[in-house]
């Protein structure tokens, strides 16, 4: 992924108005982030329990879309898998994200869902740089790195494509 600065990130929100994209809080150490290793810079709403923010490459732009999470907590034994890397986690390590739709569709209430990571860190789990807490685990796969990467590509698209 290319290096974002704020104003990258804050002008490629597509389901949320500018407004609403010039107040949301950015993570603060984005000069820090391993840029090269990802696929999507994703990071919660500290202030907002219920809510992350996701920004992808989608046609050579970045596109960032808000998202909505519940704040329930499963129980440690519960395990479930995130449907962009397949990464499994346990407890409240994958969350069923909605998205509101973009324009019209969005205004009258219309979202997408798709369980991830809670934390976003989908390409820091594909490439062994990060692993789940709790008892997760990546599971071996006959796929190659890059083809896992772009499994993770292409299910990050379709879902940012059908907002």
């Amino acid at each position: 992924m290319k290096v974002l600065t704020e104003k990258d990130i804050r002008g490629s929100f597509v389901n949320c108005s500018k407004g609403e994209a010039a107040r949301l809080p950015l993570p603060r150490d984005l000069s820090e982030r391993p840029w090269e290793e990802l696929d999507l810079l994703g990071w919660r709403d500290l202030s907002a329990p219920d809510r992350s923010y996701l920004v992808a490459e989608l046609d050579g732009r970045p596109t960032g879309i808000a998202l909505r999470f519940p704040t329930a907590r499963r129980g440690l034994l519960h395990r479930s898998m995130c449907s962009l890397c397949l990464t499994v986690h346990a407890g409240g390590g994958v969350s069923l994200m909605t998205a509101r739709k973009r324009g019209k569709e969005g205004r009258e209430g219309n979202s997408m869902g798709l369980y991830m990571c809670t934390d976003l860190a989908c390409s820091l789990y594909v490439r062994g740089l990060k692993q789940p807490e709790g008892g997760g685990q990546r599971f071996e796969e006959s796929l190659t790195l890059e083809e896992q990467i772009a499994r993770l590509r292409d299910n990050l698209t379709r879902f940012v494509a059908s907002l």
